[in-house]
């Protein structure tokens, strides 16, 4: 689809969704399932947490899952790459992400961090320190294969609780789904329960060290996921009950700029893995955003634990190292006896780079020659925690 007709027709349906209003919407869709399509039928008995009904049963399979770090879509190197590429009609960030595109598409199931709310076709698009970006972004992450995206960031009540409501009733126009953050209490309480395209039950959780001196509003508290070691552990034990194969966390933490993870960091994933239900792990990942760069990716009481992507899309940061990023592909292969625990049988990092061009764009380092101090920067931050021993490996 040429780019004109790509942001004509994500403009109208995304005027036409945002005209609309800003109920809530499932929670539940296959991998790939278009928007529009109808919803996976669920049993009639039991129902899932929050009374939302679990997802049908399919046959269980290995699958795959690519996450990738924070996109920062309304810094001025990004907003004027996507007016360019789009040719004088909206924003285009397909471009953009095209170079990680392949690695993308190809999971079983993929995973984002949206890191800006996303605001009315007509802007104002800001960037730091208030954030709004265009909604088009939202066709864009669908179009490069992601399924859910966390949202759970400290920009997420940058707009207020309009914010909210537009950023979610953007993704869920093009059948993105969406955690950490919410329009009610109910929509609070799901997590984003997404099935692989091997019909594996994965659950997404999503929160926030903070939101940058914003309040939630004291009447919904529910509005955004804060960090709480109690209510992961929680959520997660709730989500494991409505029949999740899976439990990820994202959590928005970390100090800026920094390699090495901080404190609060080290304490909550050593509390998060050791979290157990019977002999099963609650939590069977954990992926950081926040610090702009790449951080140690480790195995933690047996559960791997991704402290800092990275940044998936950025523009000129403040340092350099703001511009690395890194795509993390863990395999899950289903356990040889009903309700034990889902096994990691191989876990990659992939290093990417924003090449600030002009034109900016997305490079998978590990595919592209050149850049050889980047890359063995990037990976000496991801093995520093010794994953290499856990058998982390740079992928493709």
């Amino acid at each position: 689809m040429s780019a004109y007709k790509h942001n004509r027709c994500a403009a109208i349906v995304l005027l036409a969704a945002l005209a609309a209003g800003c109920g809530g919407g499932s929670h539940e869709a296959p991998h790939g399932t278009p928007h529009g399509a109808p919803p996976p039928q669920p049993e009639s008995t039991p129902h899932g947490h929050a009374g939302a009904p679990m997802i049908k049963s399919s046959p269980q399979r290995p699958f795959t899952l690519v996450a990738s770090g924070e996109i920062i879509p309304s810094v001025p190197e990004v907003l004027g790459t996507a007016q360019r590429d789009a040719r004088g009609v909206g924003y285009d960030f397909r471009p953009i992400l095209a170079g990680v595109k392949p690695v993308v598409s190809s999971a079983d199931l993929a995973v984002c961090h949206l890191g800006a709310p996303l605001g009315l076709l007509s802007g104002p698009f800001t960037g730091y320190p208030v954030f709004q970006s265009p909604p088009q972004l939202a066709s864009a992450l669908k179009a490069t294969g992601y399924d859910s995206c966390s949202t759970a960031s400290n920009h997420v009540l940058d707009r207020g609780m309009p914010g909210v409501h537009r950023t979610l009733r953007a993704m869920e126009t093009v059948g993105l789904r969406h955690v950490g953050s919410a329009r009610s209490a109910t929509e609070a309480a799901r997590s984003a329960r997404v099935l692989a395209r091997t019909g594996a039950k994965v659950a997404h959780l999503s929160y926030t060290y903070g939101t940058n001196g914003a309040q939630r509003p004291v009447s919904a508290p529910w509005t955004v996921n804060l960090l709480d070691e109690e209510k992961i552990i929680a959520d997660a034990r709730a989500a494991r009950r409505a029949g999740a194969d899976i439990v990820i966390v994202s959590a928005h933490w970390g100090t800026e700029y920094r390699t090495v993870p901080n404190q609060q960091q080290i304490r909550l994933a050593q509390a998060l893995t050791a979290a157990r239900t019977g002999d099963r792990p609650d939590i069977d990942l954990v992926l950081g955003t926040h610090a702009h760069t790449p951080q140690p990716y480790e195995k933690v009481n047996g559960t791997w634990v991704v402290y800092g992507l990275g940044d998936q899309v950025s523009g000129r940061m403040k340092r350099p190292q703001g511009n690395w990023g890194t795509l993390a592909r863990f395999r899950f292969k289903p356990p040889d006896r009903p309700g034990e625990r889902w096994k990691v049988t191989k876990a990659e990092y992939i290093p990417q780079l924003a090449v600030q061009g002009p034109p900016l764009r997305m490079v998978n380092l590990a595919r592209t020659p050149g850049y050889a101090s980047i890359r063995k920067a990037i990976s000496r931050a991801v093995l520093s925690r010794g994953a290499a021993d856990e058998g982390l490996k740079m992928g493709r």
